[in-house]
Order: C-alpha cells, then sequence, then structure tokens
C-alpha cells in the first residue's frame, strides 16, 4: 500500500515530459489519476505504457471550453472527487518578434492562460476542502530570445495562481506553482525545435544554470507532490526547480 493510497489526482499535460513523470509518481505510489493529454500518438503510448486500472487517460484539448467541461464530468465520473489537481499543460514556440502573429499569440494565451484558468474553475467544486492545486509556470529569470508569447502566458498563469490562492483560503485548498528551469526532455519543451536546436538549448541549459546541468522531469514531479502532498502549511508559494538559475547565484566554472 503506497502513501497515496486513496488519493485522487487529476493532471493535465499528463501523457509526457514532466506531466508524465507526475502522473508515474502518483501511481507509483497508489493514486488514482485522470490525466490528459492532445496528441494521439502520446495518448496511445501513455495508455499502453500506463497499464494501472487507477490510471485514466484522457484526450483533451485545454483550448477548448467544451473539452474542459467534458474532463470535469469524466473526473467526476472516474474519480468521484479529487484531491490534487495539477494544471501542467502548456505550448511553447520559439518565435522571434518579426514572426509572432496574433494567431500564436492567442494560441499561447488560449491554452496556456485561459485553459489553466477555466479548467480550475471547471474542476474546483470537485476539489476536496483542504484539498491542493499545483501549476507549472516557468522560473523567473528563464528569459529567451523568441518566446515572448510563451513567457507572457506563463506569467499570466503566475498572477491567477496568486489570486486563486486568496479565493481558495475558505476552503483550505492551496494554491502553489512549481517553477521549471532547463528540464531535459526530447523536445526541451519547445515545439517544433530541430534535433541541432535541442542539442544547443540543453548545452545553454547546463552552461546557465548555476548547478552546471539540465533538470530531469523526475525532479520536477518530487517537487510538484511535495507542493501537493507535504508542504500543508504552504499555499501561494512558487518553487523554483532549476538549479539556481532563477535565484542569482553565480555557478562554478
Amino acid at each position: 500500500m503506497g502513501r497515496f493510497t486513496g488519493k485522487k489526482a487529476v493532471v493535465t499535460g499528463g501523457t509526457h515530459g514532466m506531466g508524465l513523470a507526475i502522473v508515474k509518481a502518483l501511481l507509483a505510489d497508489g493514486a488514482e489519476v485522470v490525466f490528459t493529454g492532445r496528441n494521439e500518438k502520446k495518448i496511445e503510448e501513455a495508455r499502453s505504457e500506463l497499464t494501472s486500472p487507477h490510471a485514466h487517460v484522457v484526450r483533451s484539448d485545454a483550448a477548448s471550453m467544451a473539452d474542459i467541461s467534458a474532463l470535469a464530468d469524466i473526473a467526476q465520473q472516474r474519480l468521484g472527487r479529487v484531491d490534487w489537481l495539477f494544471i501542467n499543460h502548456g505550448i511553447a514556440e520559439l518565435e522571434p518578434l518579426a514572426e509572432v502573429t496574433e494567431a500564436s499569440w492567442d494560441r499561447h494565451f488560449d491554452i496556456n492562460t485561459k485553459g489553466a484558468f477555466f479548467t480550475v474553475q471547471s474542476l474546483s467544486p470537485l476539489i476536496n476542502d483542504g484539498g491542493a492545486i499545483v501549476f507549472t509556470t516557468v522560473a523567473n529569470d528563464l528569459v529567451l530570445p523568441g518566446m515572448s508569447a510563451y513567457s507572457g502566458s506563463k506569467d499570466a498563469v503566475r498572477a491567477v495562481a496568486h489570486v486563486l490562492a486568496a479565493e481558495m483560503l475558505p476552503r483550505k485548498i492551496r494554491v502553489n506553482s512549481v517553477a521549471p528551469g532547463f528540464i531535459k526532455t526530447p523536445t526541451m519543451g519547445v515545439a517544433g525545435m530541430t534535433e541541432e536546436e535541442r542539442r544547443a538549448f540543453e548545452k545553454h541549459g547546463d552552461d546557465t544554470t548555476p548547478l552546471k546541468r539540465n533538470g530531469t522531469v523526475d525532479e520536477v514531479a518530487a517537487a510538484a507532490l511535495f507542493l501537493a502532498a507535504d508542504a500543508t502549511f504552504t499555499t501561494n508559494v512558487e518553487l523554483p526547480v532549476d538549479g539556481g538559475f532563477a535565484q542569482g547565484l553565480v555557478g562554478a566554472h
């Protein structure tokens, strides 16, 4: 029997990368999890890999209000009540100033910000009093050329999390965020990069992170679960998981 036996969780963006690591960690300790993805290939891969009867993968687009509403219905049907909600989904596209379009700007905010807010709104009636919400934001100083839309949308999520932490106080639902820095994943979190660009991005992370390496998805998952399950006297906190990147440290050479 794991320490999360009897706990129920919803994880958005849970079919790959950091989200999948969160789902795996929850399942390994006995939780029951509804988790979402948009990409059919990733959904099928997750379904094949996670064969536990406690794992429920759902195709859901965070930019679709209909999908968000349906997710709440599915969560209620499969789980009844929810202890922890992890808002982990998001997109990032490299576009310098001259290449940003209204469509790409809206895409970032529709998925990353609007989708995050309305997912919480839709699922909040299912969250048990005393439960927890954990957002995935981004390390505060991870400022990179070509990511204005992404950075703006994630800063907006951070602001939303602060307000929701205040609004959830009457129900003693804690609202916190985990802020990853450079995390090693197959795409490095940015859509459309070539393999050469991905390697360069990873090396940039190694060079600029004070701990001189990229983080792992398991390290992000451990931080997210700490905020949800263990940090029971903590709310309205953003926990950096960035090897010191956003803390002004000067790495050893």
